[in-house]
């Protein structure tokens, strides 16, 4: 027997399900949340397991401008209350989970998201119209269903003798535990830096191990790859003969004495292999969605090692139709461009797709705003949007405005904050179509006037022309110290002399 019957059915209100829920909310739109939880942010209230968060919470800038600052906040949901933002949670450059999970239980209060507590989701079976949700409190029915889940298992690798290594989910976090002890941690990324860190001062040894090469956030631009804050065991490693990162293959893990003999493969050297003895094996090899709510019927397909859902443009499921992913899952579109796995990325990410929900399920247009076609006013409204908008600086590379032009009139119409991969092909019929974002060009690249605008490794604006779906023209400025693009010389300029060409050229 069927319960109540909604046009949406969000599951999961970690950030990303109150973030959606608030949009949704905002919209008019008939929409139900469920949580297993008791309260919001489930995740967070067991991650990370040191209880230091990597996003950054910069209180004090120099702007008073809401969507500057929104740029050095890597915590706050979009809303409309200049109150309910994470600096009134917390002070700190880096803020304790403990401080995001009351931020997240305040956001559902103040605004009252439908959200419905104490339900797990035990199965999901696709129908003609819609999915029926079977929780362990009734049945619902959903036209239309978005999983906002997060991360539900972890990510064990294939390695004989894996199952003798403690995961990062249940390790002991107490240092003490590790006093004079030889650590072994798999992994390389975060969760792994974060744990060496924390028994870098008791273990005699802590080795981190795995076959690719360590990629930092600093070299990078990735806020997803180790952050600098745990460099602590790379000096180690540099200046002591106790501590290492390893780039090798494990090929396997043996109790031995007591401990663990692990069977090593070195990746730069193929063929050369070593055994190395240790007291702990720590496993910290991430995670993955949990796809066990899904019945046969709309089974996603996954991808990335079974990790993800595979994806369309617009976040609907690669093979499900009606069915959509939202928050960190929901990032194999640009894994490792943009930030779409983070609060900071995804809550951009989600206002447009509530958007594009209304738009499909509700008839409501996709909103857009007229502009100008003439070349100095064009330039003004992009670069006003480089300039202050977060979005398009958080999510560089992968959100963009889109400018429309009506071939009768002349005027663009503007849509803000659009995945490239979904504008390109939506708007294919128009001859003139740009593209605004923010990018950065090779990482071996420098911002000079010498250097073309096109391999500055900085971010810097790029507008593109597509004709019929078809990339035809692209203007790259230059990037600037201090992250504004207004000169008259290097920006305005430039700008209005591409537009005016283009627009003139005819074709």
């Amino acid at each position: 027997m069927v319960d109540t019957a909604h046009t949406y059915v969000i599951v999961g209100a970690g950030p990303a399900g109150l973030q959606l829920s608030y949009h949704l909310q905002q919209q008019g739109a008939d929409y139900l949340t469920f949580e297993r939880g008791a309260e919001p942010g489930g995740f967070f209230r067991r991650f990370p397991r040191h209880r230091r968060l990597n996003s950054l919470n910069a209180v004090h800038t120099d702007s008073s401008d809401p969507g500057i600052r929104l740029r050095c906040d890597g915590n706050s949901l979009l809303n409309d209350d200049p109150e309910l933002l994470f600096s009134k949670f917390s002070q700190e450059y880096l803020p304790a989970a403990d401080d995001l999970v009351r931020y997240l239980a305040e956001f559902q209060r103040i605004h009252q998201l439908r959200v419905r507590y104490g339900t797990t989701v035990e199965r999901v079976t696709r129908e003609d119209d819609g999915f029926t949700v079977r929780t362990d409190r009734g049945v619902v029915r959903a036209r239309c269903l978005v999983v906002a889940t997060g991360w539900g298992r972890p990510f064990v690798p294939d390695i004989p003798g894996i199952e003798h290594a403690t995961g990062y989910e249940e390790m002991n976090v107490d240092p003490d535990r590790y006093t004079g002890r030889r650590v072994l941690i798999i992994g390389k990324g975060n969760a792994a830096f974060e744990t060496a860190s924390s028994i870098l001062g008791r273990a005699s040894v802590v080795h981190l191990a795995s076959r690719r090469p360590l990629r930092l956030a600093y070299d990078t631009g990735h806020p997803g790859d180790v952050r600098g804050r745990h460099g602590a065991i790379l000096d180690s490693e540099r200046f002591t003969p106790l501590h290492a990162v390893l780039d090798c293959t494990i090929d396997a893990i043996r109790p031995v004495d007591g401990g663990f003999r692990v069977s090593i493969t070195d990746t730069h050297a193929p063929g050369e292999t070593a055994e190395l003895d240790y007291h702990e094996v720590l496993r910290c090899t991430g995670f993955r969605m949990d796809t066990s709510l899904f019945d046969a019927s709309c089974a996603p397909d996954m991808v990335r090692d079974g990790r993800l859902p595979g994806l369309r443009p617009d976040w609907q499921s690669s093979n499900v139709d009606d069915l959509y992913f939202a928050g960190t899952v929901a990032q194999p579109r640009d894994v490792r461009h943009a930030a779409s796995p983070f609060i900071d990325g995804f809550r951009y990410n989600l206002r447009t797709f509530s958007r594009l929900l209304r738009e499909r399920y509700d008839d409501v247009p996709l909103p857009a705003a007229t502009t100008s076609g003439e070349p100095a006013s064009l330039t003004t409204v992009m670069l006003d949007r480089v300039n202050g908008s977060p979005a398009l600086w958080t999510q560089s590379g992968y959100l963009c405005d889109v400018f429309v032009r009506d071939d009768v009139t002349g005027d663009f119409r503007h849509h803000e904050d659009l995945p490239e991969d979904y504008a390109v092909p939506r708007f294919a019929d128009s001859s003139h179509c740009y593209t605004l974002a923010l990018r950065r060009g090779r990482a071996d690249g420098s911002d000079t006037d010498r250097r073309p605008a096109r391999d500055s490794a900085v971010i810097h604006p790029v507008v593109r022309r597509y004709r019929h779906g078809e990339l035809v023209a692209e203007q790259h400025l230059p990037g600037d110290l201090l992250a504004g693009w207004r000169r008259p010389d290097r920006h305005v300029e430039p700008l209005v002399r591409f537009l005016g060409r283009d627009l003139t050229d005819g074709s």
